[in-house]
Protein backbone atom coordinates (compact mmCIF):
# COMPACT_ATOMS: atom_id res chain seq x y z
CA UNK A 1 0.00 0.00 0.00
CA UNK A 2 1.43 3.07 -1.12
CA UNK A 3 -0.21 6.14 0.67
CA UNK A 4 0.50 9.66 2.13
CA UNK A 5 0.36 7.52 5.06
CA UNK A 6 3.06 4.74 4.14
CA UNK A 7 5.30 7.83 2.49
CA UNK A 8 5.36 8.93 5.98
CA UNK A 9 6.16 6.08 7.32
CA UNK A 10 9.13 5.41 4.65
CA UNK A 11 10.21 8.71 5.29
CA UNK A 12 10.40 8.23 9.25
CA UNK A 13 12.51 4.94 9.04
CA UNK A 14 15.47 7.06 6.92
CA UNK A 15 15.11 9.84 9.42
CA UNK A 16 14.36 8.36 13.11
CA UNK A 17 16.77 6.46 15.23
CA UNK A 18 13.71 4.34 16.85
CA UNK A 19 13.72 0.41 17.23
CA UNK A 20 12.61 -1.02 14.43
CA UNK A 21 9.72 -3.23 16.45
CA UNK A 22 8.68 -0.67 18.09
CA UNK A 23 8.13 1.47 14.71
CA UNK A 24 6.33 -1.22 13.37
CA UNK A 25 4.19 -1.99 16.52
CA UNK A 26 2.85 2.13 16.16
CA UNK A 27 2.50 1.70 12.69
CA UNK A 28 0.02 -1.19 12.91
CA UNK A 29 -1.87 0.20 16.10
CA UNK A 30 -2.57 3.24 13.76
CA UNK A 31 -3.60 1.35 11.15
CA UNK A 32 -6.30 -1.15 13.26
CA UNK A 33 -7.12 2.14 14.94
CA UNK A 34 -8.33 3.93 10.93
CA UNK A 35 -9.89 0.54 10.66
CA UNK A 36 -11.93 0.53 13.64
CA UNK A 37 -13.11 4.30 12.73
CA UNK A 38 -14.14 3.00 9.47
CA UNK A 39 -15.77 -0.30 9.89
CA UNK A 40 -16.31 -0.49 13.57
CA UNK A 41 -14.67 -4.07 13.08
CA UNK A 42 -10.60 -5.67 13.07
CA UNK A 43 -11.22 -8.54 13.64
CA UNK A 44 -11.32 -9.81 10.34
CA UNK A 45 -8.59 -7.23 9.05
CA UNK A 46 -4.82 -8.23 9.04
CA UNK A 47 -2.14 -5.29 8.68
CA UNK A 48 1.59 -6.05 7.36
CA UNK A 49 4.21 -3.62 7.96
CA UNK A 50 7.11 -4.51 5.39
CA UNK A 51 9.81 -2.80 7.36
CA UNK A 52 12.72 -2.64 4.78
CA UNK A 53 10.62 -1.26 1.83
CA UNK A 54 8.34 0.97 3.84
CA UNK A 55 5.15 -0.44 2.80
CA UNK A 56 2.25 -1.43 4.79
CA UNK A 57 -0.54 -3.76 3.31
CA UNK A 58 -4.10 -3.97 4.77
CA UNK A 59 -6.28 -7.32 4.09
CA UNK A 60 -9.58 -7.87 4.67
CA UNK A 61 -10.66 -11.67 4.89
CA UNK A 62 -14.43 -12.64 3.84
CA UNK A 63 -16.45 -15.40 3.71
CA UNK A 64 -18.37 -16.16 0.23
CA UNK A 65 -21.81 -16.05 0.31
CA UNK A 66 -24.86 -16.62 -2.14
CA UNK A 67 -26.17 -13.64 -0.41
CA UNK A 68 -24.33 -10.76 1.36
CA UNK A 69 -25.95 -9.40 4.42
CA UNK A 70 -22.96 -7.38 5.98
CA UNK A 71 -19.81 -6.34 3.44
CA UNK A 72 -17.58 -5.93 6.16
CA UNK A 73 -17.57 -9.68 6.45
CA UNK A 74 -18.47 -11.61 3.56
CA UNK A 75 -18.42 -11.50 -0.41
CA UNK A 76 -20.80 -13.30 -3.09
CA UNK A 77 -18.98 -15.94 -4.97
CA UNK A 78 -19.67 -13.81 -8.51
CA UNK A 79 -17.55 -11.37 -7.54
CA UNK A 80 -14.97 -13.34 -5.57
CA UNK A 81 -14.63 -15.57 -8.86
CA UNK A 82 -13.61 -12.70 -10.83
CA UNK A 83 -10.68 -12.75 -8.90
CA UNK A 84 -9.55 -16.36 -7.71
CA UNK A 85 -11.59 -18.63 -10.17
CA UNK A 86 -11.46 -22.20 -7.64
CA UNK A 87 -13.18 -20.49 -4.43
CA UNK A 88 -16.32 -21.74 -3.89
CA UNK A 89 -19.26 -20.58 -1.24
CA UNK A 90 -17.99 -20.79 2.56
CA UNK A 91 -14.46 -20.00 1.44
CA UNK A 92 -12.48 -17.28 2.43
CA UNK A 93 -11.75 -14.75 0.57
CA UNK A 94 -8.77 -11.87 0.84
CA UNK A 95 -9.30 -8.64 -0.35
CA UNK A 96 -6.39 -6.09 -0.51
CA UNK A 97 -7.88 -2.77 0.65
CA UNK A 98 -7.41 -0.15 -1.16
CA UNK A 99 -6.21 2.93 0.63
CA UNK A 100 -8.22 5.49 -0.90
CA UNK A 101 -11.12 3.88 0.78
CA UNK A 102 -10.41 5.54 4.03
CA UNK A 103 -11.23 8.55 2.79
CA UNK A 104 -8.68 11.56 3.21
CA UNK A 105 -10.08 13.12 6.34
CA UNK A 106 -9.04 9.85 7.79
CA UNK A 107 -5.59 9.60 5.97
CA UNK A 108 -4.65 12.55 7.75
CA UNK A 109 -5.88 11.78 10.87
CA UNK A 110 -3.37 9.03 10.52
CA UNK A 111 -0.41 11.12 9.35
CA UNK A 112 -0.81 13.34 12.38
CA UNK A 113 -1.16 10.37 14.89
CA UNK A 114 1.87 8.50 13.75
CA UNK A 115 3.70 11.90 14.11
CA UNK A 116 2.70 12.50 17.73
CA UNK A 117 3.26 8.61 18.50
CA UNK A 118 6.65 9.01 17.18
CA UNK A 119 7.28 11.85 19.13
CA UNK A 120 6.13 10.03 22.37
CA UNK A 121 8.35 7.35 21.50
CA UNK A 122 11.42 9.32 20.51
CA UNK A 123 10.74 11.10 24.39
CA UNK A 124 10.36 7.16 26.18
CA UNK A 125 14.28 6.66 24.05
CA UNK A 126 15.84 9.73 25.25
CA UNK A 127 14.11 9.38 28.55
CA UNK A 128 15.28 5.58 28.95
CA UNK A 129 18.96 6.53 27.51
CA UNK A 130 19.99 9.38 29.99
CA UNK A 131 18.30 7.33 32.66
CA UNK A 132 20.93 4.99 32.06
CA UNK A 133 23.29 7.52 31.44
CA UNK A 134 22.98 8.72 34.80
CA UNK A 135 26.44 9.68 36.95
CA UNK A 136 28.27 10.10 33.60
CA UNK A 137 29.88 13.43 32.19
CA UNK A 138 29.07 14.55 29.01
CA UNK A 139 30.26 17.82 26.95
CA UNK A 140 27.51 19.95 25.94
CA UNK A 141 27.15 23.64 24.11
CA UNK A 142 25.56 26.71 25.77
CA UNK A 143 23.07 27.30 24.12
CA UNK A 144 20.70 29.67 25.91
CA UNK A 145 21.03 31.50 29.32
CA UNK A 146 18.64 32.86 32.03
CA UNK A 147 18.71 34.26 35.58
CA UNK A 148 17.80 30.58 37.04
CA UNK A 149 18.95 28.07 34.34
CA UNK A 150 21.68 27.38 31.61
CA UNK A 151 20.33 25.40 28.31
CA UNK A 152 23.25 23.07 27.29
CA UNK A 153 22.84 21.10 23.58
CA UNK A 154 24.35 17.63 24.09
CA UNK A 155 24.14 14.93 21.13
CA UNK A 156 21.21 17.16 19.81
CA UNK A 157 19.16 17.21 23.20
CA UNK A 158 18.56 20.11 25.12
CA UNK A 159 19.53 19.83 28.87
CA UNK A 160 19.01 21.81 31.58
CA UNK A 161 22.28 23.18 34.22
CA UNK A 162 19.66 24.89 37.10
CA UNK A 163 22.02 27.74 38.88
CA UNK A 164 21.59 25.24 42.45
CA UNK A 165 24.08 22.83 40.39
CA UNK A 166 26.36 25.64 39.17
CA UNK A 167 29.77 26.58 40.33
CA UNK A 168 28.94 29.94 42.05
CA UNK A 169 32.28 31.80 41.11
CA UNK A 170 32.39 30.58 37.52
CA UNK A 171 31.03 32.57 34.56
CA UNK A 172 29.26 30.63 31.39
CA UNK A 173 28.65 32.49 27.83
CA UNK A 174 26.54 31.36 24.90
CA UNK A 175 28.89 28.98 22.78
CA UNK A 176 30.89 27.82 25.33
CA UNK A 177 31.73 24.05 25.20
CA UNK A 178 30.97 22.84 29.18
CA UNK A 179 31.31 19.43 30.75
CA UNK A 180 29.08 18.62 33.33
CA UNK A 181 27.40 15.67 35.09
CA UNK A 182 24.06 13.73 34.33
CA UNK A 183 22.47 14.13 37.77
CA UNK A 184 18.92 13.05 37.17
CA UNK A 185 16.34 12.70 34.26
CA UNK A 186 12.60 13.11 35.18
CA UNK A 187 9.75 12.77 33.07
CA UNK A 188 7.92 16.30 32.59
CA UNK A 189 4.75 17.55 30.75
CA UNK A 190 7.18 18.47 28.06
CA UNK A 191 9.16 15.45 27.88
CA UNK A 192 11.93 13.68 29.91
CA UNK A 193 13.67 16.62 31.67
CA UNK A 194 17.99 15.97 31.61
CA UNK A 195 19.23 17.85 34.62
CA UNK A 196 22.78 18.30 34.49
CA UNK A 197 25.81 19.58 37.41
CA UNK A 198 29.16 20.72 37.98
CA UNK A 199 28.37 21.74 41.65
CA UNK A 200 27.31 18.25 42.91
CA UNK A 201 30.28 16.07 44.47
CA UNK A 202 30.33 13.02 41.78
CA UNK A 203 31.25 15.88 39.26
CA UNK A 204 34.27 15.93 41.36
CA UNK A 205 34.61 12.07 41.41
CA UNK A 206 34.19 11.58 37.34
CA UNK A 207 36.66 13.75 37.21
CA UNK A 208 39.17 12.04 39.31
CA UNK A 209 38.03 8.95 37.94
CA UNK A 210 38.85 10.06 34.12
CA UNK A 211 42.30 11.85 35.19
CA UNK A 212 43.67 9.03 37.09
CA UNK A 213 43.52 5.23 35.91
CA UNK A 214 44.38 3.96 39.10
CA UNK A 215 40.89 4.73 40.53
CA UNK A 216 38.91 3.93 37.09
CA UNK A 217 41.04 0.21 37.60
CA UNK A 218 40.13 0.40 41.26
CA UNK A 219 43.44 0.07 42.24
CA UNK A 220 42.45 3.43 44.73
CA UNK A 221 39.42 3.54 46.47
CA UNK A 222 37.56 6.66 46.33
CA UNK A 223 36.88 6.55 50.40
CA UNK A 224 34.75 10.21 50.83
CA UNK A 225 34.44 13.44 49.39
CA UNK A 226 32.76 16.64 50.89
CA UNK A 227 32.20 19.30 48.65
CA UNK A 228 31.53 22.99 48.84
CA UNK A 229 31.54 23.77 45.00
CA UNK A 230 34.11 26.53 44.13
CA UNK A 231 35.48 26.51 47.08
CA UNK A 232 37.02 23.60 48.88
CA UNK A 233 36.64 19.99 48.40
CA UNK A 234 38.39 17.33 50.75
CA UNK A 235 38.55 13.92 49.10
CA UNK A 236 40.10 11.07 51.16
CA UNK A 237 41.30 8.30 48.85
CA UNK A 238 43.14 4.36 49.81
CA UNK A 239 44.95 1.95 47.82
CA UNK A 240 44.53 -1.64 47.71
CA UNK A 241 48.32 -2.09 46.20
CA UNK A 242 50.76 -0.78 49.28
CA UNK A 243 52.99 -0.33 45.90
CA UNK A 244 50.93 2.68 44.92
CA UNK A 245 50.66 5.70 46.75
CA UNK A 246 47.15 6.81 46.53
CA UNK A 247 47.81 10.56 47.10
CA UNK A 248 50.67 10.64 44.70
CA UNK A 249 49.02 8.80 42.05
CA UNK A 250 46.16 11.62 42.40
CA UNK A 251 48.57 14.22 42.09
CA UNK A 252 50.58 12.97 39.70
CA UNK A 253 54.31 13.91 37.97
CA UNK A 254 54.60 17.14 38.99
CA UNK A 255 50.91 17.84 39.54
CA UNK A 256 49.74 17.14 36.27
CA UNK A 257 46.31 15.28 37.45
CA UNK A 258 45.57 17.28 39.76
CA UNK A 259 46.42 20.35 38.03
CA UNK A 260 43.42 19.28 35.25
CA UNK A 261 41.16 18.59 37.69
CA UNK A 262 41.69 22.23 39.40
CA UNK A 263 41.62 23.93 36.26
CA UNK A 264 38.73 22.67 34.71
CA UNK A 265 36.56 23.41 38.50
CA UNK A 266 38.27 27.16 38.59
CA UNK A 267 40.74 27.33 40.79
CA UNK A 268 38.72 25.07 43.10
CA UNK A 269 40.97 24.07 46.11
CA UNK A 270 41.07 20.35 46.62
CA UNK A 271 42.76 18.63 49.80
CA UNK A 272 43.75 15.07 49.13
CA UNK A 273 43.25 13.33 52.14
CA UNK A 274 44.90 9.18 52.82
CA UNK A 275 41.95 7.74 54.07
CA UNK A 276 42.49 5.60 57.72
CA UNK A 277 39.75 3.05 59.77
CA UNK A 278 41.30 4.68 62.84
CA UNK A 279 39.50 7.81 63.44
CA UNK A 280 41.97 9.61 65.20
CA UNK A 281 44.22 9.47 62.59
CA UNK A 282 41.72 10.02 59.48
CA UNK A 283 40.56 13.51 61.43
CA UNK A 284 44.22 14.49 62.48
CA UNK A 285 44.67 14.48 58.26
CA UNK A 286 41.23 15.90 57.59
CA UNK A 287 41.61 18.90 59.10
CA UNK A 288 44.66 20.10 57.20
CA UNK A 289 46.26 22.76 56.37
CA UNK A 290 46.09 22.66 60.76
CA UNK A 291 48.27 20.43 62.63
CA UNK A 292 46.85 19.19 65.68
CA UNK A 293 48.57 17.85 68.40
CA UNK A 294 45.89 15.76 69.84
CA UNK A 295 42.96 14.12 68.69
CA UNK A 296 40.18 13.14 71.26
CA UNK A 297 37.43 10.89 70.28
CA UNK A 298 33.87 10.08 71.88
CA UNK A 299 33.05 7.19 69.63
CA UNK A 300 29.11 6.74 71.32
CA UNK A 301 28.58 10.50 70.12
CA UNK A 302 30.43 10.95 67.02
CA UNK A 303 32.33 13.68 67.98
CA UNK A 304 35.98 14.78 68.16
CA UNK A 305 37.90 17.45 70.11
CA UNK A 306 40.92 18.37 67.64
CA UNK A 307 43.35 20.59 69.65
CA UNK A 308 45.32 22.70 67.58
CA UNK A 309 48.52 25.11 67.98
CA UNK A 310 47.97 28.45 69.04
CA UNK A 311 48.55 29.85 65.87
CA UNK A 312 47.47 27.39 63.17
CA UNK A 313 43.37 27.77 64.92
CA UNK A 314 42.13 30.34 62.17
CA UNK A 315 43.62 27.36 59.47
CA UNK A 316 41.79 24.52 61.37
CA UNK A 317 38.56 26.51 61.49
CA UNK A 318 39.11 28.04 57.76
CA UNK A 319 36.79 30.89 56.23
CA UNK A 320 33.78 30.82 57.71
CA UNK A 321 33.93 27.90 59.73
CA UNK A 322 34.25 26.20 56.16
CA UNK A 323 37.35 23.89 56.57
CA UNK A 324 36.49 22.30 59.83
CA UNK A 325 32.78 21.72 58.58
CA UNK A 326 33.75 19.50 55.43
CA UNK A 327 36.32 17.69 57.62
CA UNK A 328 33.45 17.01 59.72
CA UNK A 329 31.17 15.95 57.25
CA UNK A 330 34.20 13.34 55.30
CA UNK A 331 35.00 12.22 58.27
CA UNK A 332 31.23 11.68 60.07
CA UNK A 333 32.84 13.36 63.26
CA UNK A 334 31.43 16.61 64.89
CA UNK A 335 34.90 18.16 64.98
CA UNK A 336 35.77 21.17 67.78
CA UNK A 337 38.55 22.82 67.83
CA UNK A 338 40.48 24.18 70.75
CA UNK A 339 43.41 26.33 71.24
CA UNK A 340 46.51 24.02 72.64
CA UNK A 341 47.16 26.66 75.84
CA UNK A 342 43.49 26.72 76.04
CA UNK A 343 43.40 23.07 76.28
CA UNK A 344 46.61 22.52 78.67
CA UNK A 345 44.58 25.04 80.84
CA UNK A 346 41.80 23.02 81.33
CA UNK A 347 43.50 20.04 81.67
CA UNK A 348 45.59 21.92 84.83
CA UNK A 349 42.25 22.63 86.28
CA UNK A 350 40.64 19.33 85.57
CA UNK A 351 44.10 18.00 87.65
CA UNK A 352 44.23 19.91 90.59
CA UNK A 353 39.79 19.24 90.70
CA UNK A 354 40.50 15.74 90.96
CA UNK A 355 43.53 15.64 93.68
CA UNK A 356 41.29 14.14 96.94
CA UNK A 357 41.65 16.02 100.57
CA UNK A 358 43.91 13.61 101.81
CA UNK A 359 46.85 14.68 99.80
CA UNK A 360 46.86 18.19 101.03
CA UNK A 361 49.17 16.98 103.86
CA UNK A 362 50.02 20.88 104.27
CA UNK A 363 46.84 20.80 106.19
CA UNK A 364 47.63 18.70 109.10
CA UNK A 365 45.68 15.24 109.47
CA UNK A 366 43.43 16.84 111.81
CA UNK A 367 41.83 19.76 109.44
CA UNK A 368 41.70 17.01 106.74
CA UNK A 369 39.89 14.54 109.19
CA UNK A 370 37.38 16.89 109.62
CA UNK A 371 36.99 17.98 105.85
CA UNK A 372 36.15 14.47 105.19
CA UNK A 373 34.14 14.32 108.43
CA UNK A 374 31.83 17.56 106.75
CA UNK A 375 32.07 15.55 103.68
CA UNK A 376 34.59 17.13 101.14
CA UNK A 377 36.57 14.09 99.68
CA UNK A 378 38.17 16.34 96.59
CA UNK A 379 39.77 19.44 95.95
CA UNK A 380 36.66 20.04 93.37
CA UNK A 381 34.37 19.70 96.11
CA UNK A 382 35.57 22.29 98.39
CA UNK A 383 35.83 24.57 95.56
CA UNK A 384 32.23 23.98 94.90
CA UNK A 385 31.27 24.50 98.26
CA UNK A 386 33.01 27.78 98.57
CA UNK A 387 34.37 29.58 101.55
CA UNK A 388 30.96 29.61 103.48
CA UNK A 389 30.20 26.14 103.58
CA UNK A 390 33.39 25.06 104.94
CA UNK A 391 33.65 27.28 107.91
CA UNK A 392 30.14 25.59 108.98
CA UNK A 393 32.40 22.34 109.56
CA UNK A 394 33.08 22.40 113.87
CA UNK A 395 36.64 22.85 114.49
CA UNK A 396 37.46 24.71 111.45
CA UNK A 397 37.44 29.09 111.86
CA UNK A 398 38.04 31.65 109.41
CA UNK A 399 41.72 31.63 109.55
CA UNK A 400 41.93 28.02 108.95
CA UNK A 401 39.13 28.81 105.68
CA UNK A 402 41.95 31.40 104.56
CA UNK A 403 44.38 28.79 104.53
CA UNK A 404 42.62 26.28 102.92
CA UNK A 405 41.76 28.39 100.11
CA UNK A 406 45.25 29.59 99.90
CA UNK A 407 46.75 26.20 99.19
CA UNK A 408 44.26 25.16 96.82
CA UNK A 409 44.77 28.64 94.87
CA UNK A 410 48.61 28.10 94.92
CA UNK A 411 47.97 24.63 93.33
CA UNK A 412 46.08 26.39 90.38
CA UNK A 413 48.66 28.23 89.36
CA UNK A 414 51.33 25.76 89.47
Amino acid sequence: MKSDVSEAFSQIIKEKNIDRELLSSIIESIMYSMIRKKYGEVDNFDVFVNMDKGEIEISQIKTIVETVTDDTFEIDLESAIKVEPDLELGDEYVEIVNPASFGRRLIISAKQNLNQKIKEAEKDIIFEEFKNRTGEIVVGDIRQMNRNEIYLNIEGIEIVLPKREQIYNERYRRGDHLRVLIKDVVRSHRGPEIVVSRADANFLVRLFEIEVPEIYDGIIEIKGISREAGDRTKIAVYSNDKRIDAVGACVGMKGVRIQSIVKELNNEKIDIIPWSSEPEIFISRAINPAKPVKIIIDEEEKKAVAVIPDDQISLAIGKGGQNKRIASKITAYEIETIKESDYEEMVSEDTVDDIDVVELEELGKSIISKLIAGGFETVDDIVQAGKDSVSQINGIGPKTVEKIFDLIESLYEE
